[in-house]
């Protein structure tokens, strides 16, 4: 039996654009979550069914989603079903909440003089945010309904990102009785703030954002480091019974603990996230992919390469990056002329104020490094702002020294595709504070993204690294990238799911009374066997109830010894010569009738 599989995220595999002539033109969804999970999806194969929800970001996709039918499908065959929100409620569920406030919070981005501010119109975009999960519990609700699985293949549902963070337990509380078939699973791809940091939420936002992720069955992360701030945040600010398991010994993947909440327990654990090297390096091959590299190999010349791939989102840190690329020509003048660096990166969240200033910065900063470094023959450095991936491709092949210096992140992709797709062996220049470090951290030269200096300095480091040892960590980071593909990531997600619900066990009723209990030996006296376990029972009452007649047969039980002893009529042992009669135990101290 096929085993149906429900996936949900803000952004989907496919989005869709109006071509000149109104017609409409569908391109893959970007974003290293995306390409994660349907590599994933891919590689299940015909033994699952398969259905993405996702919200429509665009006219396009809004007019695909009105017209939609069970049809639709990526370019992978994976049928997708697009979500017509209010466009006001998306853009504020989306920008003001999610990006704004979420984003900032889970990297530690803001500017604390000055942000966070949660006013009144906060609290309209909550709402936003509110209506914007409903609208994705009430799709995946209707979704379960409507194709119901057998129990042989069960139903597992897999909610993305921190865009869904209430969706898990709004969905469980929709399925009411039939949650039990269903197995919720919620993936953060961001890092988790730690519980003094997390407190800057609203009490009611930030109690109702950890109630969400604990509606699944399974929240998980890419670093351990994220899940035990997540636990963290449950004890500090739920007061949720947490079990750690001491910690995995490693980068993952497993559990790190579990926590109990409202009577249901949810399992944490680290799903690191890889790449999928053959495909990685099949695209590479492509003509595009090609023409850009001879282009690139040209541009340089005999030169050393220095790539970045980001997006211009705050958290990448490119500005220090460029910081300390022009310290690295101030202080070391032997590189002049001799490097060149490579900057792509693409345009982010332009609707937010923020992001605009920050990609005006980085153009101004590149500027003033080319007019302070270039000479007639030698452009230092090549800016492009632009969404461009076979050129990326062709920039990672190529690099001689690979720049990754994020504030923070969940994972990072660029840091594990560059060694994969290097072609003459890179040297990695890794923030410490991307998630990626947990993994990539022994072969990589690791840095603290604040520190434009040490930065600086592990640039010369890198460039000035024999080739063979150079060669050496790019083999050994291309490695641990391919150790966890997307397919293995997903399907273990799948896997630790299991067949069943995970649940408290039912609480005692009060005729159980306490649970069992050890008899002591009597001091002073050797103890000639094992002690004997008494169930407490609660006293019989005889008032008000019917004794047997008196002409009624007298059997023989056994008592607690083993001893075949005679009873009388009523039912209790009778009573053995020179002893008092058997009476109840006494009721323990607390006991309520």
């Amino acid at each position: 039996m096929k085993q149906r599989v429900l996936v949900a995220s803000n952004r989907g595999p496919i989005s869709y654009q109006f071509g000149a002539d109104g017609s409409l033109t569908g391109q893959r969804g970007g974003g290293g979550m995306i390409a994660g999970v349907t590599s994933g999806l891919a590689a299940l194969g015909p033994e699952a069914s398969v259905t993405w929800i996702c919200a429509a970001l665009s006219d396009a996709d809004r007019a695909v989603a009105r017209s939609q039918d069970a049809g639709t499908r990526d370019e992978e065959g994976i049928p997708v079903r697009m979500l017509d929100i209010p466009p006001g409620i998306l853009d504020r569920a989306y920008n003001n909440v999610a990006n704004s406030a979420l984003w900032f919070l889970l990297h530690q981005l803001f500017d604390t003089p000055n942000q966070p501010r949660f006013g009144r119109e906060f609290r309209r975009d909550w709402r936003s945010y509110l209506a914007y999960n409903e609208a994705f519990a009430d799709a995946l609700t209707q979704e379960a309904r409507i194709r119901q699985t057998a129990r042989a293949g069960g139903l597992r549902v897999l909610i993305q990102d921190y865009h869904l963070c209430l969706a898990p337990r709004l969905l469980r509380e929709r399925l009411g009785g039939t949650a039990g078939d269903a197995r919720i699973a919620h993936f953060c791809h961001t890092p988790w703030a730690p519980p003094d940091y997390y407190r800057m939420l609203p009490d009611d936002v930030g109690l109702a954002l950890l109630d969400g992720i604990l509606g699944a069955d399974r929240a998980g992360f890419h670093a351990e480091r994220w899940a035990a701030a997540f636990m963290d945040c449950c004890a500090a600010l739920l007061g949720a019974d947490v079990a750690r398991t001491g910690g995995l010994g490693g980068p993952g993947p497993g559990p790190v603990g579990r926590v109990t909440y409202r009577g249901h327990v949810t399992e944490v654990a680290v799903h690191p996230l890889g790449v999928d090297a053959p495909a990685l390096r099949e695209r590479a091959r492509a003509r595009d992919v090609r023409a850009h590299v001879g282009a690139l190999r040209q541009a340089a010349g005999d030169r050393k390469l220095i790539v970045r791939v980001d997006r211009t989102e705050l958290s990448k840190n490119i500005v220090r990056g460029l910081a300390a690329y022009s310290e690295l020509l101030a202080t070391r003048p032997q590189w002049r002329g001799r490097v060149v660096h490579l900057a792509f990166a693409y345009p982010s969240r332009s609707a937010l104020a923020e992001y605009r200033a920050y990609t005006d910065q980085v153009r101004r900063l590149a500027l003033e490094i080319t007019e302070e470094f270039r000479t007639a023959d030698w452009n230092p450095l090549i800016l492009e702002v632009r969404d461009d991936y076979p050129r990326s491709l062709a920039a990672c092949a190529l690099a001689d020294v690979l720049l990754v210096n994020p504030i923070r992140d969940g994972m990072n992709l660029v840091a594990q595709e560059g060694p994969v797709l290097s072609e003459r062996g890179c040297a990695l220049v890794l923030s410490r504070e991307a998630g990626a470090a947990a993994t990539l951290a022994a072969d990589a030269l690791l840095v603290n993204p604040y520190d434009v200096t040490e930065t600086a300095e592990a640039l010369h480091r890198a460039l000035a690294m024999p080739d063979a040892e150079r060669r050496r960590r790019s083999a050994a980071l291309a490695a641990i990238a391919a150790a966890d593909p997307p397919a293995r990531w997903l399907g273990g997600q799948l896997a630790s799911l299991g067949p069943s619900s995970q649940a408290l066990p039912r609480r005692r009723s009060r005729r159980a009374g306490p649970p069992p209990r050890r008899v002591p030996a009597p001091p002073g006296r050797p103890r000639r066997r094992p002690a004997v376990t008494r169930r407490w029972r609660w006293p019989r009452r005889s008032r008000g109830r019917r004794r047997p007649a008196a002409s009624a047969p007298r059997r023989r039980r056994a008592d607690p010894r083993g001893h075949r002893r005679r009873t009388e009529p009523n039912g209790r042992l009778a009573r053995r010569p020179g002893r008092s009669a058997r009476r109840p135990c006494p009721r323990p101290a607390g006991a309520v009738r």
